[in-house]
């Protein structure tokens, strides 16, 4: 099987035999229904190749349909002039970057359809082309924009620049409504929803499916879907796993399935990663390693965000859809672009409480972050946790605990905060690493840390302080009865005390009873 990993053109992907799965039922149903639609998908979701798809459809290119829903919903196959604008390529990094990228978009247009010399402005270049091309084809016009946000989310971190790119593209986006007579159909993706209030602020006729349950499968690949499609390539990795058919489908299930994209949604795989597994034979981390934007990074650290709630998060739809919401909390964005999905709904509330979608998602954000809130360097994580993993393997609390010292030293250009928070973020990282590889029970409340590590033959207990002494932790764990729990456990136990200077935000002392 030939699995189309980085193929957006459909045309290609079908006349070279790539695997394909059959979304095009849901295409028919969204052109037979409505006419203005956004779609707001994770980056290497499949949105390009959706829109690409849709482009071949209304070009009337049945051939390339052949096998596929399409070709029997479809009756006419009416031909119509596609507009079609990606975002993708440029690099938008000053104010005049976007105005590039539209003129050459417009230019190319021009030198077929014409231009007025009234048409002075991107949005009155658009608004004459779209008029002129429909007149000419005797058909109105498919307009498709393939990453709408890409500019505003390059200049996420400078205020004024975004300001300014998303007062052209409300501008040059108003004409869809303005020129509705000569429309047929327009749909416009993305990874945020952030302009949605303000770059289609004029737009009130666009239809936003990102959580309709209609459509909840457009993109990825669903449970059923893989089953279909994949049953020999699921089989191909248990014989090179050796494992059963059903371990190899749970490993894969665990690793890259989990997205949820409205209450109660169907699951969805990250198609980007699966496919990479199943083209390599390897369970690695392809989407999280083929580029986490740093712009998250910026937004932790513009709210000193309190890590260990990445996993906690109860928001209202309104929250995680509002351009508002982003202004004040990391949190819309980490949900749109895929660092988070949607992991349970209250009803009652009508709240969504959120979570990471995987293993994939989970390991390589919290190793991503790491070095941003430790002195680990970046290509270090995996050495650094190893090291971790085989002091408390092999018994060595000690050496455990120089590391830990190690690690909160020399923090003055890390993301910080207050220490306090910092010692906490920092830690919840660590913690959460830890777990991968043992099993790790953490609580964070009051100023409080707890941490019960456990490994094959050896429990460990920590308690961590603040600004008082190793002997007091020690006490509490004593005190509280941490221990009692595994009086009856053949494994060797130690208890760690720890303590926190917040002054000098870092470890400065710690004992080990065992």
């Amino acid at each position: 099987m030939k699995y189309p990993i980085g193929i957006q053109n459909f045309k290609s992907l079908r006349m070279d035999g790539y695997a394909y799965v059959d979304k095009t039922a849901l295409i028919y149903q969204l052109a037979d229904r409505g006419r203005y639609y956004f779609l707001s998908r994770p980056r290497r979701f499949g949105k390009s190749l959706l829109v690409s798809t849709m482009a071949a459809y209304f070009r009337g290119q049945k051939d390339l349909f052949h096998g596929l829903a399409l070709e029997q919903l479809e009756k006419n196959w009416t031909v119509y002039p596609v507009i079609y604008l990606d975002l993708n390529t440029g690099k938008y990094d000053s104010e005049d970057a976007l105005f590039h990228v539209l003129n050459d978009f417009l230019c190319k247009l021009e030198d077929n359809y014409g231009k007025y010399p009234s048409e002075v402005t991107p949005e009155l270049r658009f608004k004459g082309l779209i008029e002129r091309i429909a007149k000419k084809h005797n058909q109105r016009v498919v307009i498709l924009v393939d990453e709408y946000d890409k500019p505003m989310l390059q200049a996420i971190s400078s205020p004024e620049l975004q300001d300014h790119f998303r007062n052209t593209l409300k501008a040059f986006y108003s004409v869809l409504k303005t020129q509705d007579e000569y429309i047929k159909f327009a749909f416009l993706t993305g990874v945020t929803k952030f302009g949605k209030v303000s770059v289609f602020s004029d737009l009130n006729n666009l239809v936003d499916i990102s959580m309709d349950a209609r459509y909840q499968g457009i993109c990825g690949i669903t449970e059923d879907e893989l089953m279909t499609y994949f049953k020999t390539s699921v089989q191909d990795i248990a014989d090179a796993h050796g494992v059963s058919f059903d371990e190899a489908a749970e490993k894969l299930k665990k690793r890259y399935d989990g997205y949820h994209f409205r209450q109660k949604g169907v699951d969805i795989y990250n198609p980007f990663s699966l496919l990479n597994t199943f083209a390599t034979g390897e369970l690695g981390s392809y989407w999280f390693e083929s580029g986490t934007p740093s712009f998250l990074v910026q937004l932790l650290k513009r709210d000193n965000y309190y890590l260990p709630n990445l996993t906690e998060e109860e928001v209202s739809g309104d929250f995680l859809n509002s351009v508002d919401s982003v202004d004040v909390s990391p949190v819309p964005i980490l949900y749109q672009s895929g660092y988070l999905t949607i992991k349970g709904y209250d009803a009652e509330f009508q709240s969504y409480h959120l979570g990471f979608p995987n293993e994939e998602v989970s390991e390589g954000f919290t190793q991503y972050l790491l070095p941003y809130y430790t002195n680990i360097e970046k290509d270090a994580t995996p050495m650094y946790i190893g090291q971790f993993i085989r002091d408390l393997r092999k018994g060595k609390p000690e050496d455990f605990m120089k590391r830990m010292a190690v690690l909160f030293a020399d923090t003055d250009y890390k993301i910080v905060g207050n220490a306090e928070l910092y010692f906490q973020n920092a830690f919840c990282l660590i913690t959460r690493l830890l777990g991968f590889y043992t099993e790790v029970e953490r609580t964070i409340s009051d100023g409080r840390i707890d941490m019960i590590a456990k490994t094959k033959d050896y429990i460990y207990i920590f308690e961590f302080k603040y600004d008082k002494s190793a002997d007091a932790a020690l006490r509490q764990i004593d005190e509280k009865g941490y221990a009692a729990p595994f009086t009856t456990d053949p494994r060797k136990l130690y208890k760690v005390g720890v303590n926190f200077n917040r002054q000098k935000r870092c470890i400065d002392d710690w004992k080990i009873v065992g």
